[in-house]
């Protein structure tokens, strides 16, 4: 997935939980200590440390990542960056959003809605980041090797300053306390390079090729 996707006329059902309904849709959603403790802007960030630079993110190296790229087909566009770390893995993408307003909020409903739609559930709850979901979607026969029939994933989310982050975290993080905590401070270590130039929100931020270290192969996104 790229761009996210425009509101379409029609809304999204309201089959929302009570949590959605205590914030307006346009609200920002960040932890208090965002500034502090990440994810970070640009600004934000501590110029020291050994980032991998990637246009519109920055990744911070440790000892066993190993960091991804998701290429669009056709058009060879980097569309989000992949992290494999502790038994689990982290997809982070960066979108514009206006100034003074959020897109999580927004974004979290369409994803509730696009999960149900494809047969599967989720479950709205309050987490590290704020509001998140917790996503079970159904598999397709023979479209991955797991014994397993659905596919568990967590879709987390945080308004910056005239950006939004999302990460959607799978694997050991999703069960095992440890790895989550681990998943959580490598989302948290992230920067945003928002960049001056005007942008319509929702659009990727660009993404490119580390000027710096060893990645994997990038890989083809839909």
């Amino acid at each position: 997935m790229s761009d996210l996707e425009k509101p379409n006329a029609d809304g999204v059902d309201s089959a929302i939980d009570d949590l959605e309904d205590e914030q307006p849709l346009d609200s920002k959603s960040a932890p208090e200590n965002r500034a502090e403790e990440g994810p970070f802007d640009a600004d934000e960030a501590n110029p020291a440390r050994p980032y991998v630079d990637l246009g519109g993110l920055k990744i911070l190296p440790r000892e066993g990542l190993h960091l991804r790229l998701e290429v669009e087909e056709g058009t060879n566009r980097v569309v989000a960056v992949g992290l494999d770390y502790a038994g689990s893995t982290l997809q982070v993408q960066a979108f514009a959003a206006p100034r003074s307003t959020g897109l999580w909020h927004e974004i979290r409903a369409q994803i509730e809605d696009q999960i149900i739609k494809q047969g599967g559930t989720s479950t709205a709850r309050e987490g590290t980041f704020g509001p998140e979901l917790v996503g079970e979607v159904p598999v397709a026969a023979g479209a991955t090797t797991d014994a397993s029939s659905s596919r568990l994933a967590r879709f987390v989310g945080v308004d910056g300053p005239r950006w939004f982050l999302r990460g959607v975290i799978a694997g050991d993080a999703l069960t095992n306390p440890a790895a989550e905590l681990a998943i959580e401070e490598l989302f948290r270590s992230v920067v945003v390079v928002r960049g001056s130039q005007p942008m319509p929100p929702r659009d990727l931020i660009p993404l490119s090729m580390p000027k710096t270290a060893a990645t994997a192969p990038p890989t083809t996104s839909a």
